[in-house]
């Protein structure tokens, strides 16, 4: 059991605590290619990375895998690696990787945001930037990350919600460019190291997501109440339980974020898992806020994040996902 102590330097917004989440499905055998409908239209977009806007006339004759993505989301982040290997192996065999944006949390519909997090992440394939939710309805989808897997025709193939299955999932992508006649594909499936917040998951037992804005909070601990949208001062819990947190210092807790008003300010978090992560903020301003992380009570060391320093430093500059403890 792990205890980290978040210490806040300025005023940034906390918009949830990603712990590694559990992974969905297993390689294994093929899964049968049946018919599910035809691919939505992908009208709904408010704008396009990386591509002028695709249609189903545009891709008409290429075989489609749909992404659904948002940038902060560990669950999201994690199949990127493949996701951006599979576009690059077969582009030339005539497939075409789209990747809807559609945000969790509401900084997340900003382009700004998304451009940069598209940037950072080196995606290269189209991004439909989806912050009104229309293709996410069109597909009827609820999932991130949700892949939609399209053949030549038009017509939906293929479904798979949550990480994991990555073998399976190309082994479609394989099975439909070959009915679409490429010659291209051999069978083989690609293999990807990634690091920082991209990395697999460990197969330890993991904490939960953990959200610090009242719409989804659980296991709060600080002897006083959670307010509601209004500054209130907090102390840190003396025995928190496992998967419970606290804050110190004056905080303001919105619906999916929490400000803190002053600093010095902490976080204190029992976890259980290889890496911590937190979707931080800078001020509303843009300034960038400094903060320090605490492991069982000292620096992390050799278990530092890959947006943090041995003596547990870091600094936040763009909203995102950062990572606290590796």
């Amino acid at each position: 059991m792990r205890g980290v102590v978040f210490g806040m330097a300025a005023l940034p917004a906390i918009a949830a605590a990603a712990l590694a989440v559990l992974s969905a499905g297993g390689d294994g055998a093929r899964p049968a290619l049946v018919e599910e409908g035809r691919m939505p239209d992908l009208g709904g977009a408010i704008g396009w990375l990386n591509s002028d806007p695709l249609t189903g006339k545009t891709l008409r004759g290429k075989v489609v895998l749909v992404d659904f993505w948002t940038y902060t989301c560990i669950n999201s982040l994690r199949p990127l690696p493949y996701v951006k290997a599979w576009a690059e192996k077969y582009k030339d065999a005539g497939l075409v990787v789209i990747g809807v944006h559609t945000p969790e949390f509401s900084f997340e519909k900003e382009r700004a945001n998304v451009e940069t997090a598209v940037r950072d992440l080196k995606v290269v394939f189209p991004v439909a930037i989806d912050s009104d939710y229309r293709i996410w309805k069109a597909f009827d989808n609820h999932y991130w990350p949700a892949l939609y897997f399209m053949d030549a025709k038009g017509r939906i193939r293929h479904h798979h919600f949550g990480e994991g299955g990555y073998a399976q999932a190309e082994q479609v992508i394989q099975a439909l460019l070959q009915e679409n006649g490429a010659r291209g594909p051999d069978g083989s499936t690609v293999r990807v190291q990634a690091d920082g917040v991209e990395a697999a998951p460990s197969a330890a037992v993991q904490s939960p997501e953990t959200y610090v804005g009242y719409r989804q909070a659980e296991g709060f601990s600080s002897p006083e109440r959670l307010a509601r949208d209004v500054a209130k001062s907090y102390r840190a819990p003396e025995r928190p339980a496992p998967n419970h947190w606290g804050l110190v210092g004056s905080w303001n807790v919105g619906a999916e974020s929490a400000v803190l008003e002053t600093g010095g300010g902490r976080i204190v978090y029992r976890f259980r898992g290889r890496d911590l992560h937190l979707v931080l903020a800078p001020t509303k301003d843009g300034r960038p806020v400094r903060f320090k992380v605490r492991l069982d009570g000292g620096a992390p060391g050799d278990d530092h994040g890959a947006d943090s320093t041995p003596d547990g430093s870091g600094e936040v500059h763009e909203p995102r996902l950062y990572q606290l403890i590796r």
